[in-house]
């Protein structure tokens, strides 16, 4: 089979698979790639979701060393452990820093496109970024991907409105610390705030909802999958197709809105060479705060990564 665009997933446990298939289904790779520790389960996923090459466009499904997939248009990183109920993401930071790393260094002349998903996310993304010495457009997290849908979630069921006719964005930590900049919010072109019947005390519920959900879920279930892994690919798609879509991705921050040296999420224009470029959103006083303070907690994050 003539290998076309060439997919490569690090990680094949629950997040791993659910990005694998929502990648199939979006018709994203003619080649995917997978790769995980315990080989006998990479060689299960791909087996099974070659069973069903039926009902997805065409696609060749293998495994593949760590090696193998230095060639690939794109990498997403999904190697790690999950959370646990009760845990935040930066508590993560001790079993998967390592990992990351030690995965970024077979990728130093990489000429693709690096996606971590691997929680947490932001201090993950500068992690490999600096271990492999790509640049920061080329080293991406799904970052604040997940909470902005989120967000347009509990807006249409609120609203009664689709979510795609919502443009409202979360910024900062894929975390805690995450900010939803709710003075920019629009529906169909109206500003969220002079909406017919919306009061403003409702936004530190719906913030607190969309913050908490992993939570929740993970409560529930053990594991966050199916959103990331529809996310996931959709931001391989805006890349591999050159889709310039504007997505809130985490990358290493280089200036906009005076941050620097740190990867957090803020609206980004997404195509064949990257998050190459980071727009400013306007803020409130009270939302730069709460930015800077996100950054904040990620450079402090960012310091313990670095002496694990």
């Amino acid at each position: 089979m003539t290998t076309g665009v060439r997919i490569g997933i690090i990680g094949t446990g629950w997040v791993g698979a659910s990005v694998a298939i929502s990648v199939l289904h979006a018709g994203i790779a003619q080649e995917l790639l997978l790769h995980d520790i315990k080989t006998d389960v990479a060689e299960g996923e791909a087996m099974d979701l070659s069973h069903g090459s039926s009902f997805y466009p065409a696609a060749h499904i293998r495994t593949a060393t760590i090696d193998e997939m230095r060639d690939a248009r794109a990498i997403v990183v999904a190697a790690g452990r999950g959370g646990r109920p009760g845990e935040s993401r930066l508590d993560l930071l001790n079993d998967n820093a390592r990992v990351v790393r030690d995965l970024a260094v077979h990728f130093r002349q990489f000429e693709g496109i690096a996606i971590v998903v691997t929680n947490p996310v932001d201090v993950l993304t500068h992690q490999f970024a600096v271990a492999s010495g790509l640049p920061p457009e080329r080293v991406l997290g799904t970052g604040t991907m997940l909470d902005t849908a989120r967000l347009k979630n509990v807006l249409s069921r609120t609203l009664h409105v689709a979510p795609q006719s919502i443009h409202a964005h979360v910024v900062g930590e894929h975390g805690d610390s995450e900010v939803v900049l709710w003075s920019t919010a629009t529906v169909a072109g109206v500003p969220l705030r002079k909406w017919p019947g919306w009061v403003s005390s409702a936004e530190q519920r719906i913030a607190d909802e969309v913050r908490t959900a992993a939570y929740e879920i993970i409560r529930r279930k053990g594991a966050t999958n199916h959103a990331i892994g529809l996310v996931t690919a959709a931001l391989l798609g805006s890349l591999v197709r050159g889709e310039n879509r504007v997505l809130t991705v985490s990358r290493i921050q280089t200036g906009t809105l005076g941050i620097r040296d740190v990867a957090l999420s803020l609206p980004t224009i997404v195509g064949t060479d990257g998050g190459v470029e980071v727009l400013a959103p306007d803020l409130s006083e009270d939302e730069r705060r709460a930015l800077e303070r996100s950054a904040s907690l990620l450079r402090q994050a960012v310091s313990v990564g670095d002496a694990l």
